[in-house]
């Protein structure tokens, strides 16, 4: 028996070709079809989950989903994984997400009775995101270049398989690094939203590479705003601190002794164990100018705008310590 598909049906007539953007057509839930006679591109649907890839012009392949394989390496199992995290303290602290998904919630429940929301990078679930996914008046569609627990959608952000204007709200956290062209990203974001759509974005700052080799880009404040130019400003800010990228720094400089994989996972025990704490100051630190200076990881909430902010302009919105 061929499983659902794990997109919700009121937006699977949103989909769209990832190659020509001509709609898409379903065969007896076992794939999508591009109706454009000229592509004609087929889509398989893998355990339930569309895989939608411009295999052409993406790093990943349809291939590596249809035989489940995973792009993101896995170093050690996951239930020695969920072991560590249990007993050993996290160095990471996300010190805004709470804050501004319910915010976020609020604005786009003025919105729209049953708002729409795209997750890029949602197989797992982010930090702060449980409100999203207990308020059932909202309808989120999770997609990832992965398969996971949450994942409902294999699309690659560059090439996003929905029509135009077809979102209340898009969601990319802790993703833009991990795209090799996060300009491209932001102007798929800015296609798929609706006249009054909303953008939230957290994106890291101050953070060593992670998720290798599929790990590309930082930004500093004034260069996740004008990553964002053709977005209305709501809110910005850092949303993990200086203690956060501290505990970071003195976790890799350890590591960088070592080439040993026992000897990795030991000396991140022994770093996690001896700089946890410093994540606590960014409590007192997170809303300081200096912060945005040296913080760990910064976030943008916007609504699609008709203007481009200029470069002249965004000089003007620095605010940090460095004057």
């Amino acid at each position: 028996m061929q499983e659902k598909i794990r997109i919700p049906k009121s937006v699977q007539d949103l989909l769209c070709c990832p190659i020509c953007y001509a709609k898409l057509m379903i065969l007896e839930n076992k794939q999508f079809i591009c109706i454009n006679s000229k592509c004609a591109a087929h889509f398989p649907i893998v355990a339930g989950i569309p895989v939608l890839l411009n295999d052409k012009l993406s790093i990943f392949s349809i291939d590596d989903f249809v035989s489940y394989k995973k792009p993101f390496a896995v170093g050690i199992g996951e239930n020695i994984k969920k072991i560590i995290r249990f007993f050993i303290p996290t160095i990471s602290r996300n010190i805004k997400a709470d804050e501004n998904y319910s915010r976020l919630i609020n604005l786009l429940q003025k919105q729209s009775i049953t708002p729409r929301i795209l997750v890029i990078g949602g197989g797992t679930l982010g930090q702060g995101m449980e409100t999203l996914v207990n308020n059932k008046s909202l309808v989120l569609v999770e997609s990832d270049v992965s398969f996971g627990p949450r994942t409902g959608l294999i699309c690659d952000a560059h090439n996003i398989p929905f029509m135009n204007e077809s979102f209340d709200c898009v969601i990319a956290q802790a993703v833009l690094e991990h795209v090799v062209d996060p300009n491209r990203c932001v102007e798929e974001i800015h296609r798929v939203l609706n006249e009054n759509g909303l953008v939230y974005a957290e994106t890291p700052f101050m953070q060593q590479v992670h998720c290798a080799p599929y790990d590309f880009t930082r930004f500093t404040f004034l260069g996740h705003r004008r990553l964002f130019r053709r977005f209305e400003e709501i809110d910005s800010g850092a949303g993990s601190g200086p203690g956060m990228a501290l505990a970071w720094s003195y976790q890799s400089f350890l590591l960088s002794f070592t080439a040993s994989r026992i000897m990795i996972k030991l000396v991140g025990i022994f770093a996690r164990l001896t700089s946890f704490y410093f994540k606590y100051f960014d409590y007192y630190l997170i809303n300081k100018p200096k912060t945005l200076d040296y913080a760990s990881g910064l976030y943008f909430m916007g609504r699609k705008g008709k203007q481009i902010l200029s470069d002249r302009d965004l000089i003007k919105l620095y605010k940090g310590s460095c004057q």
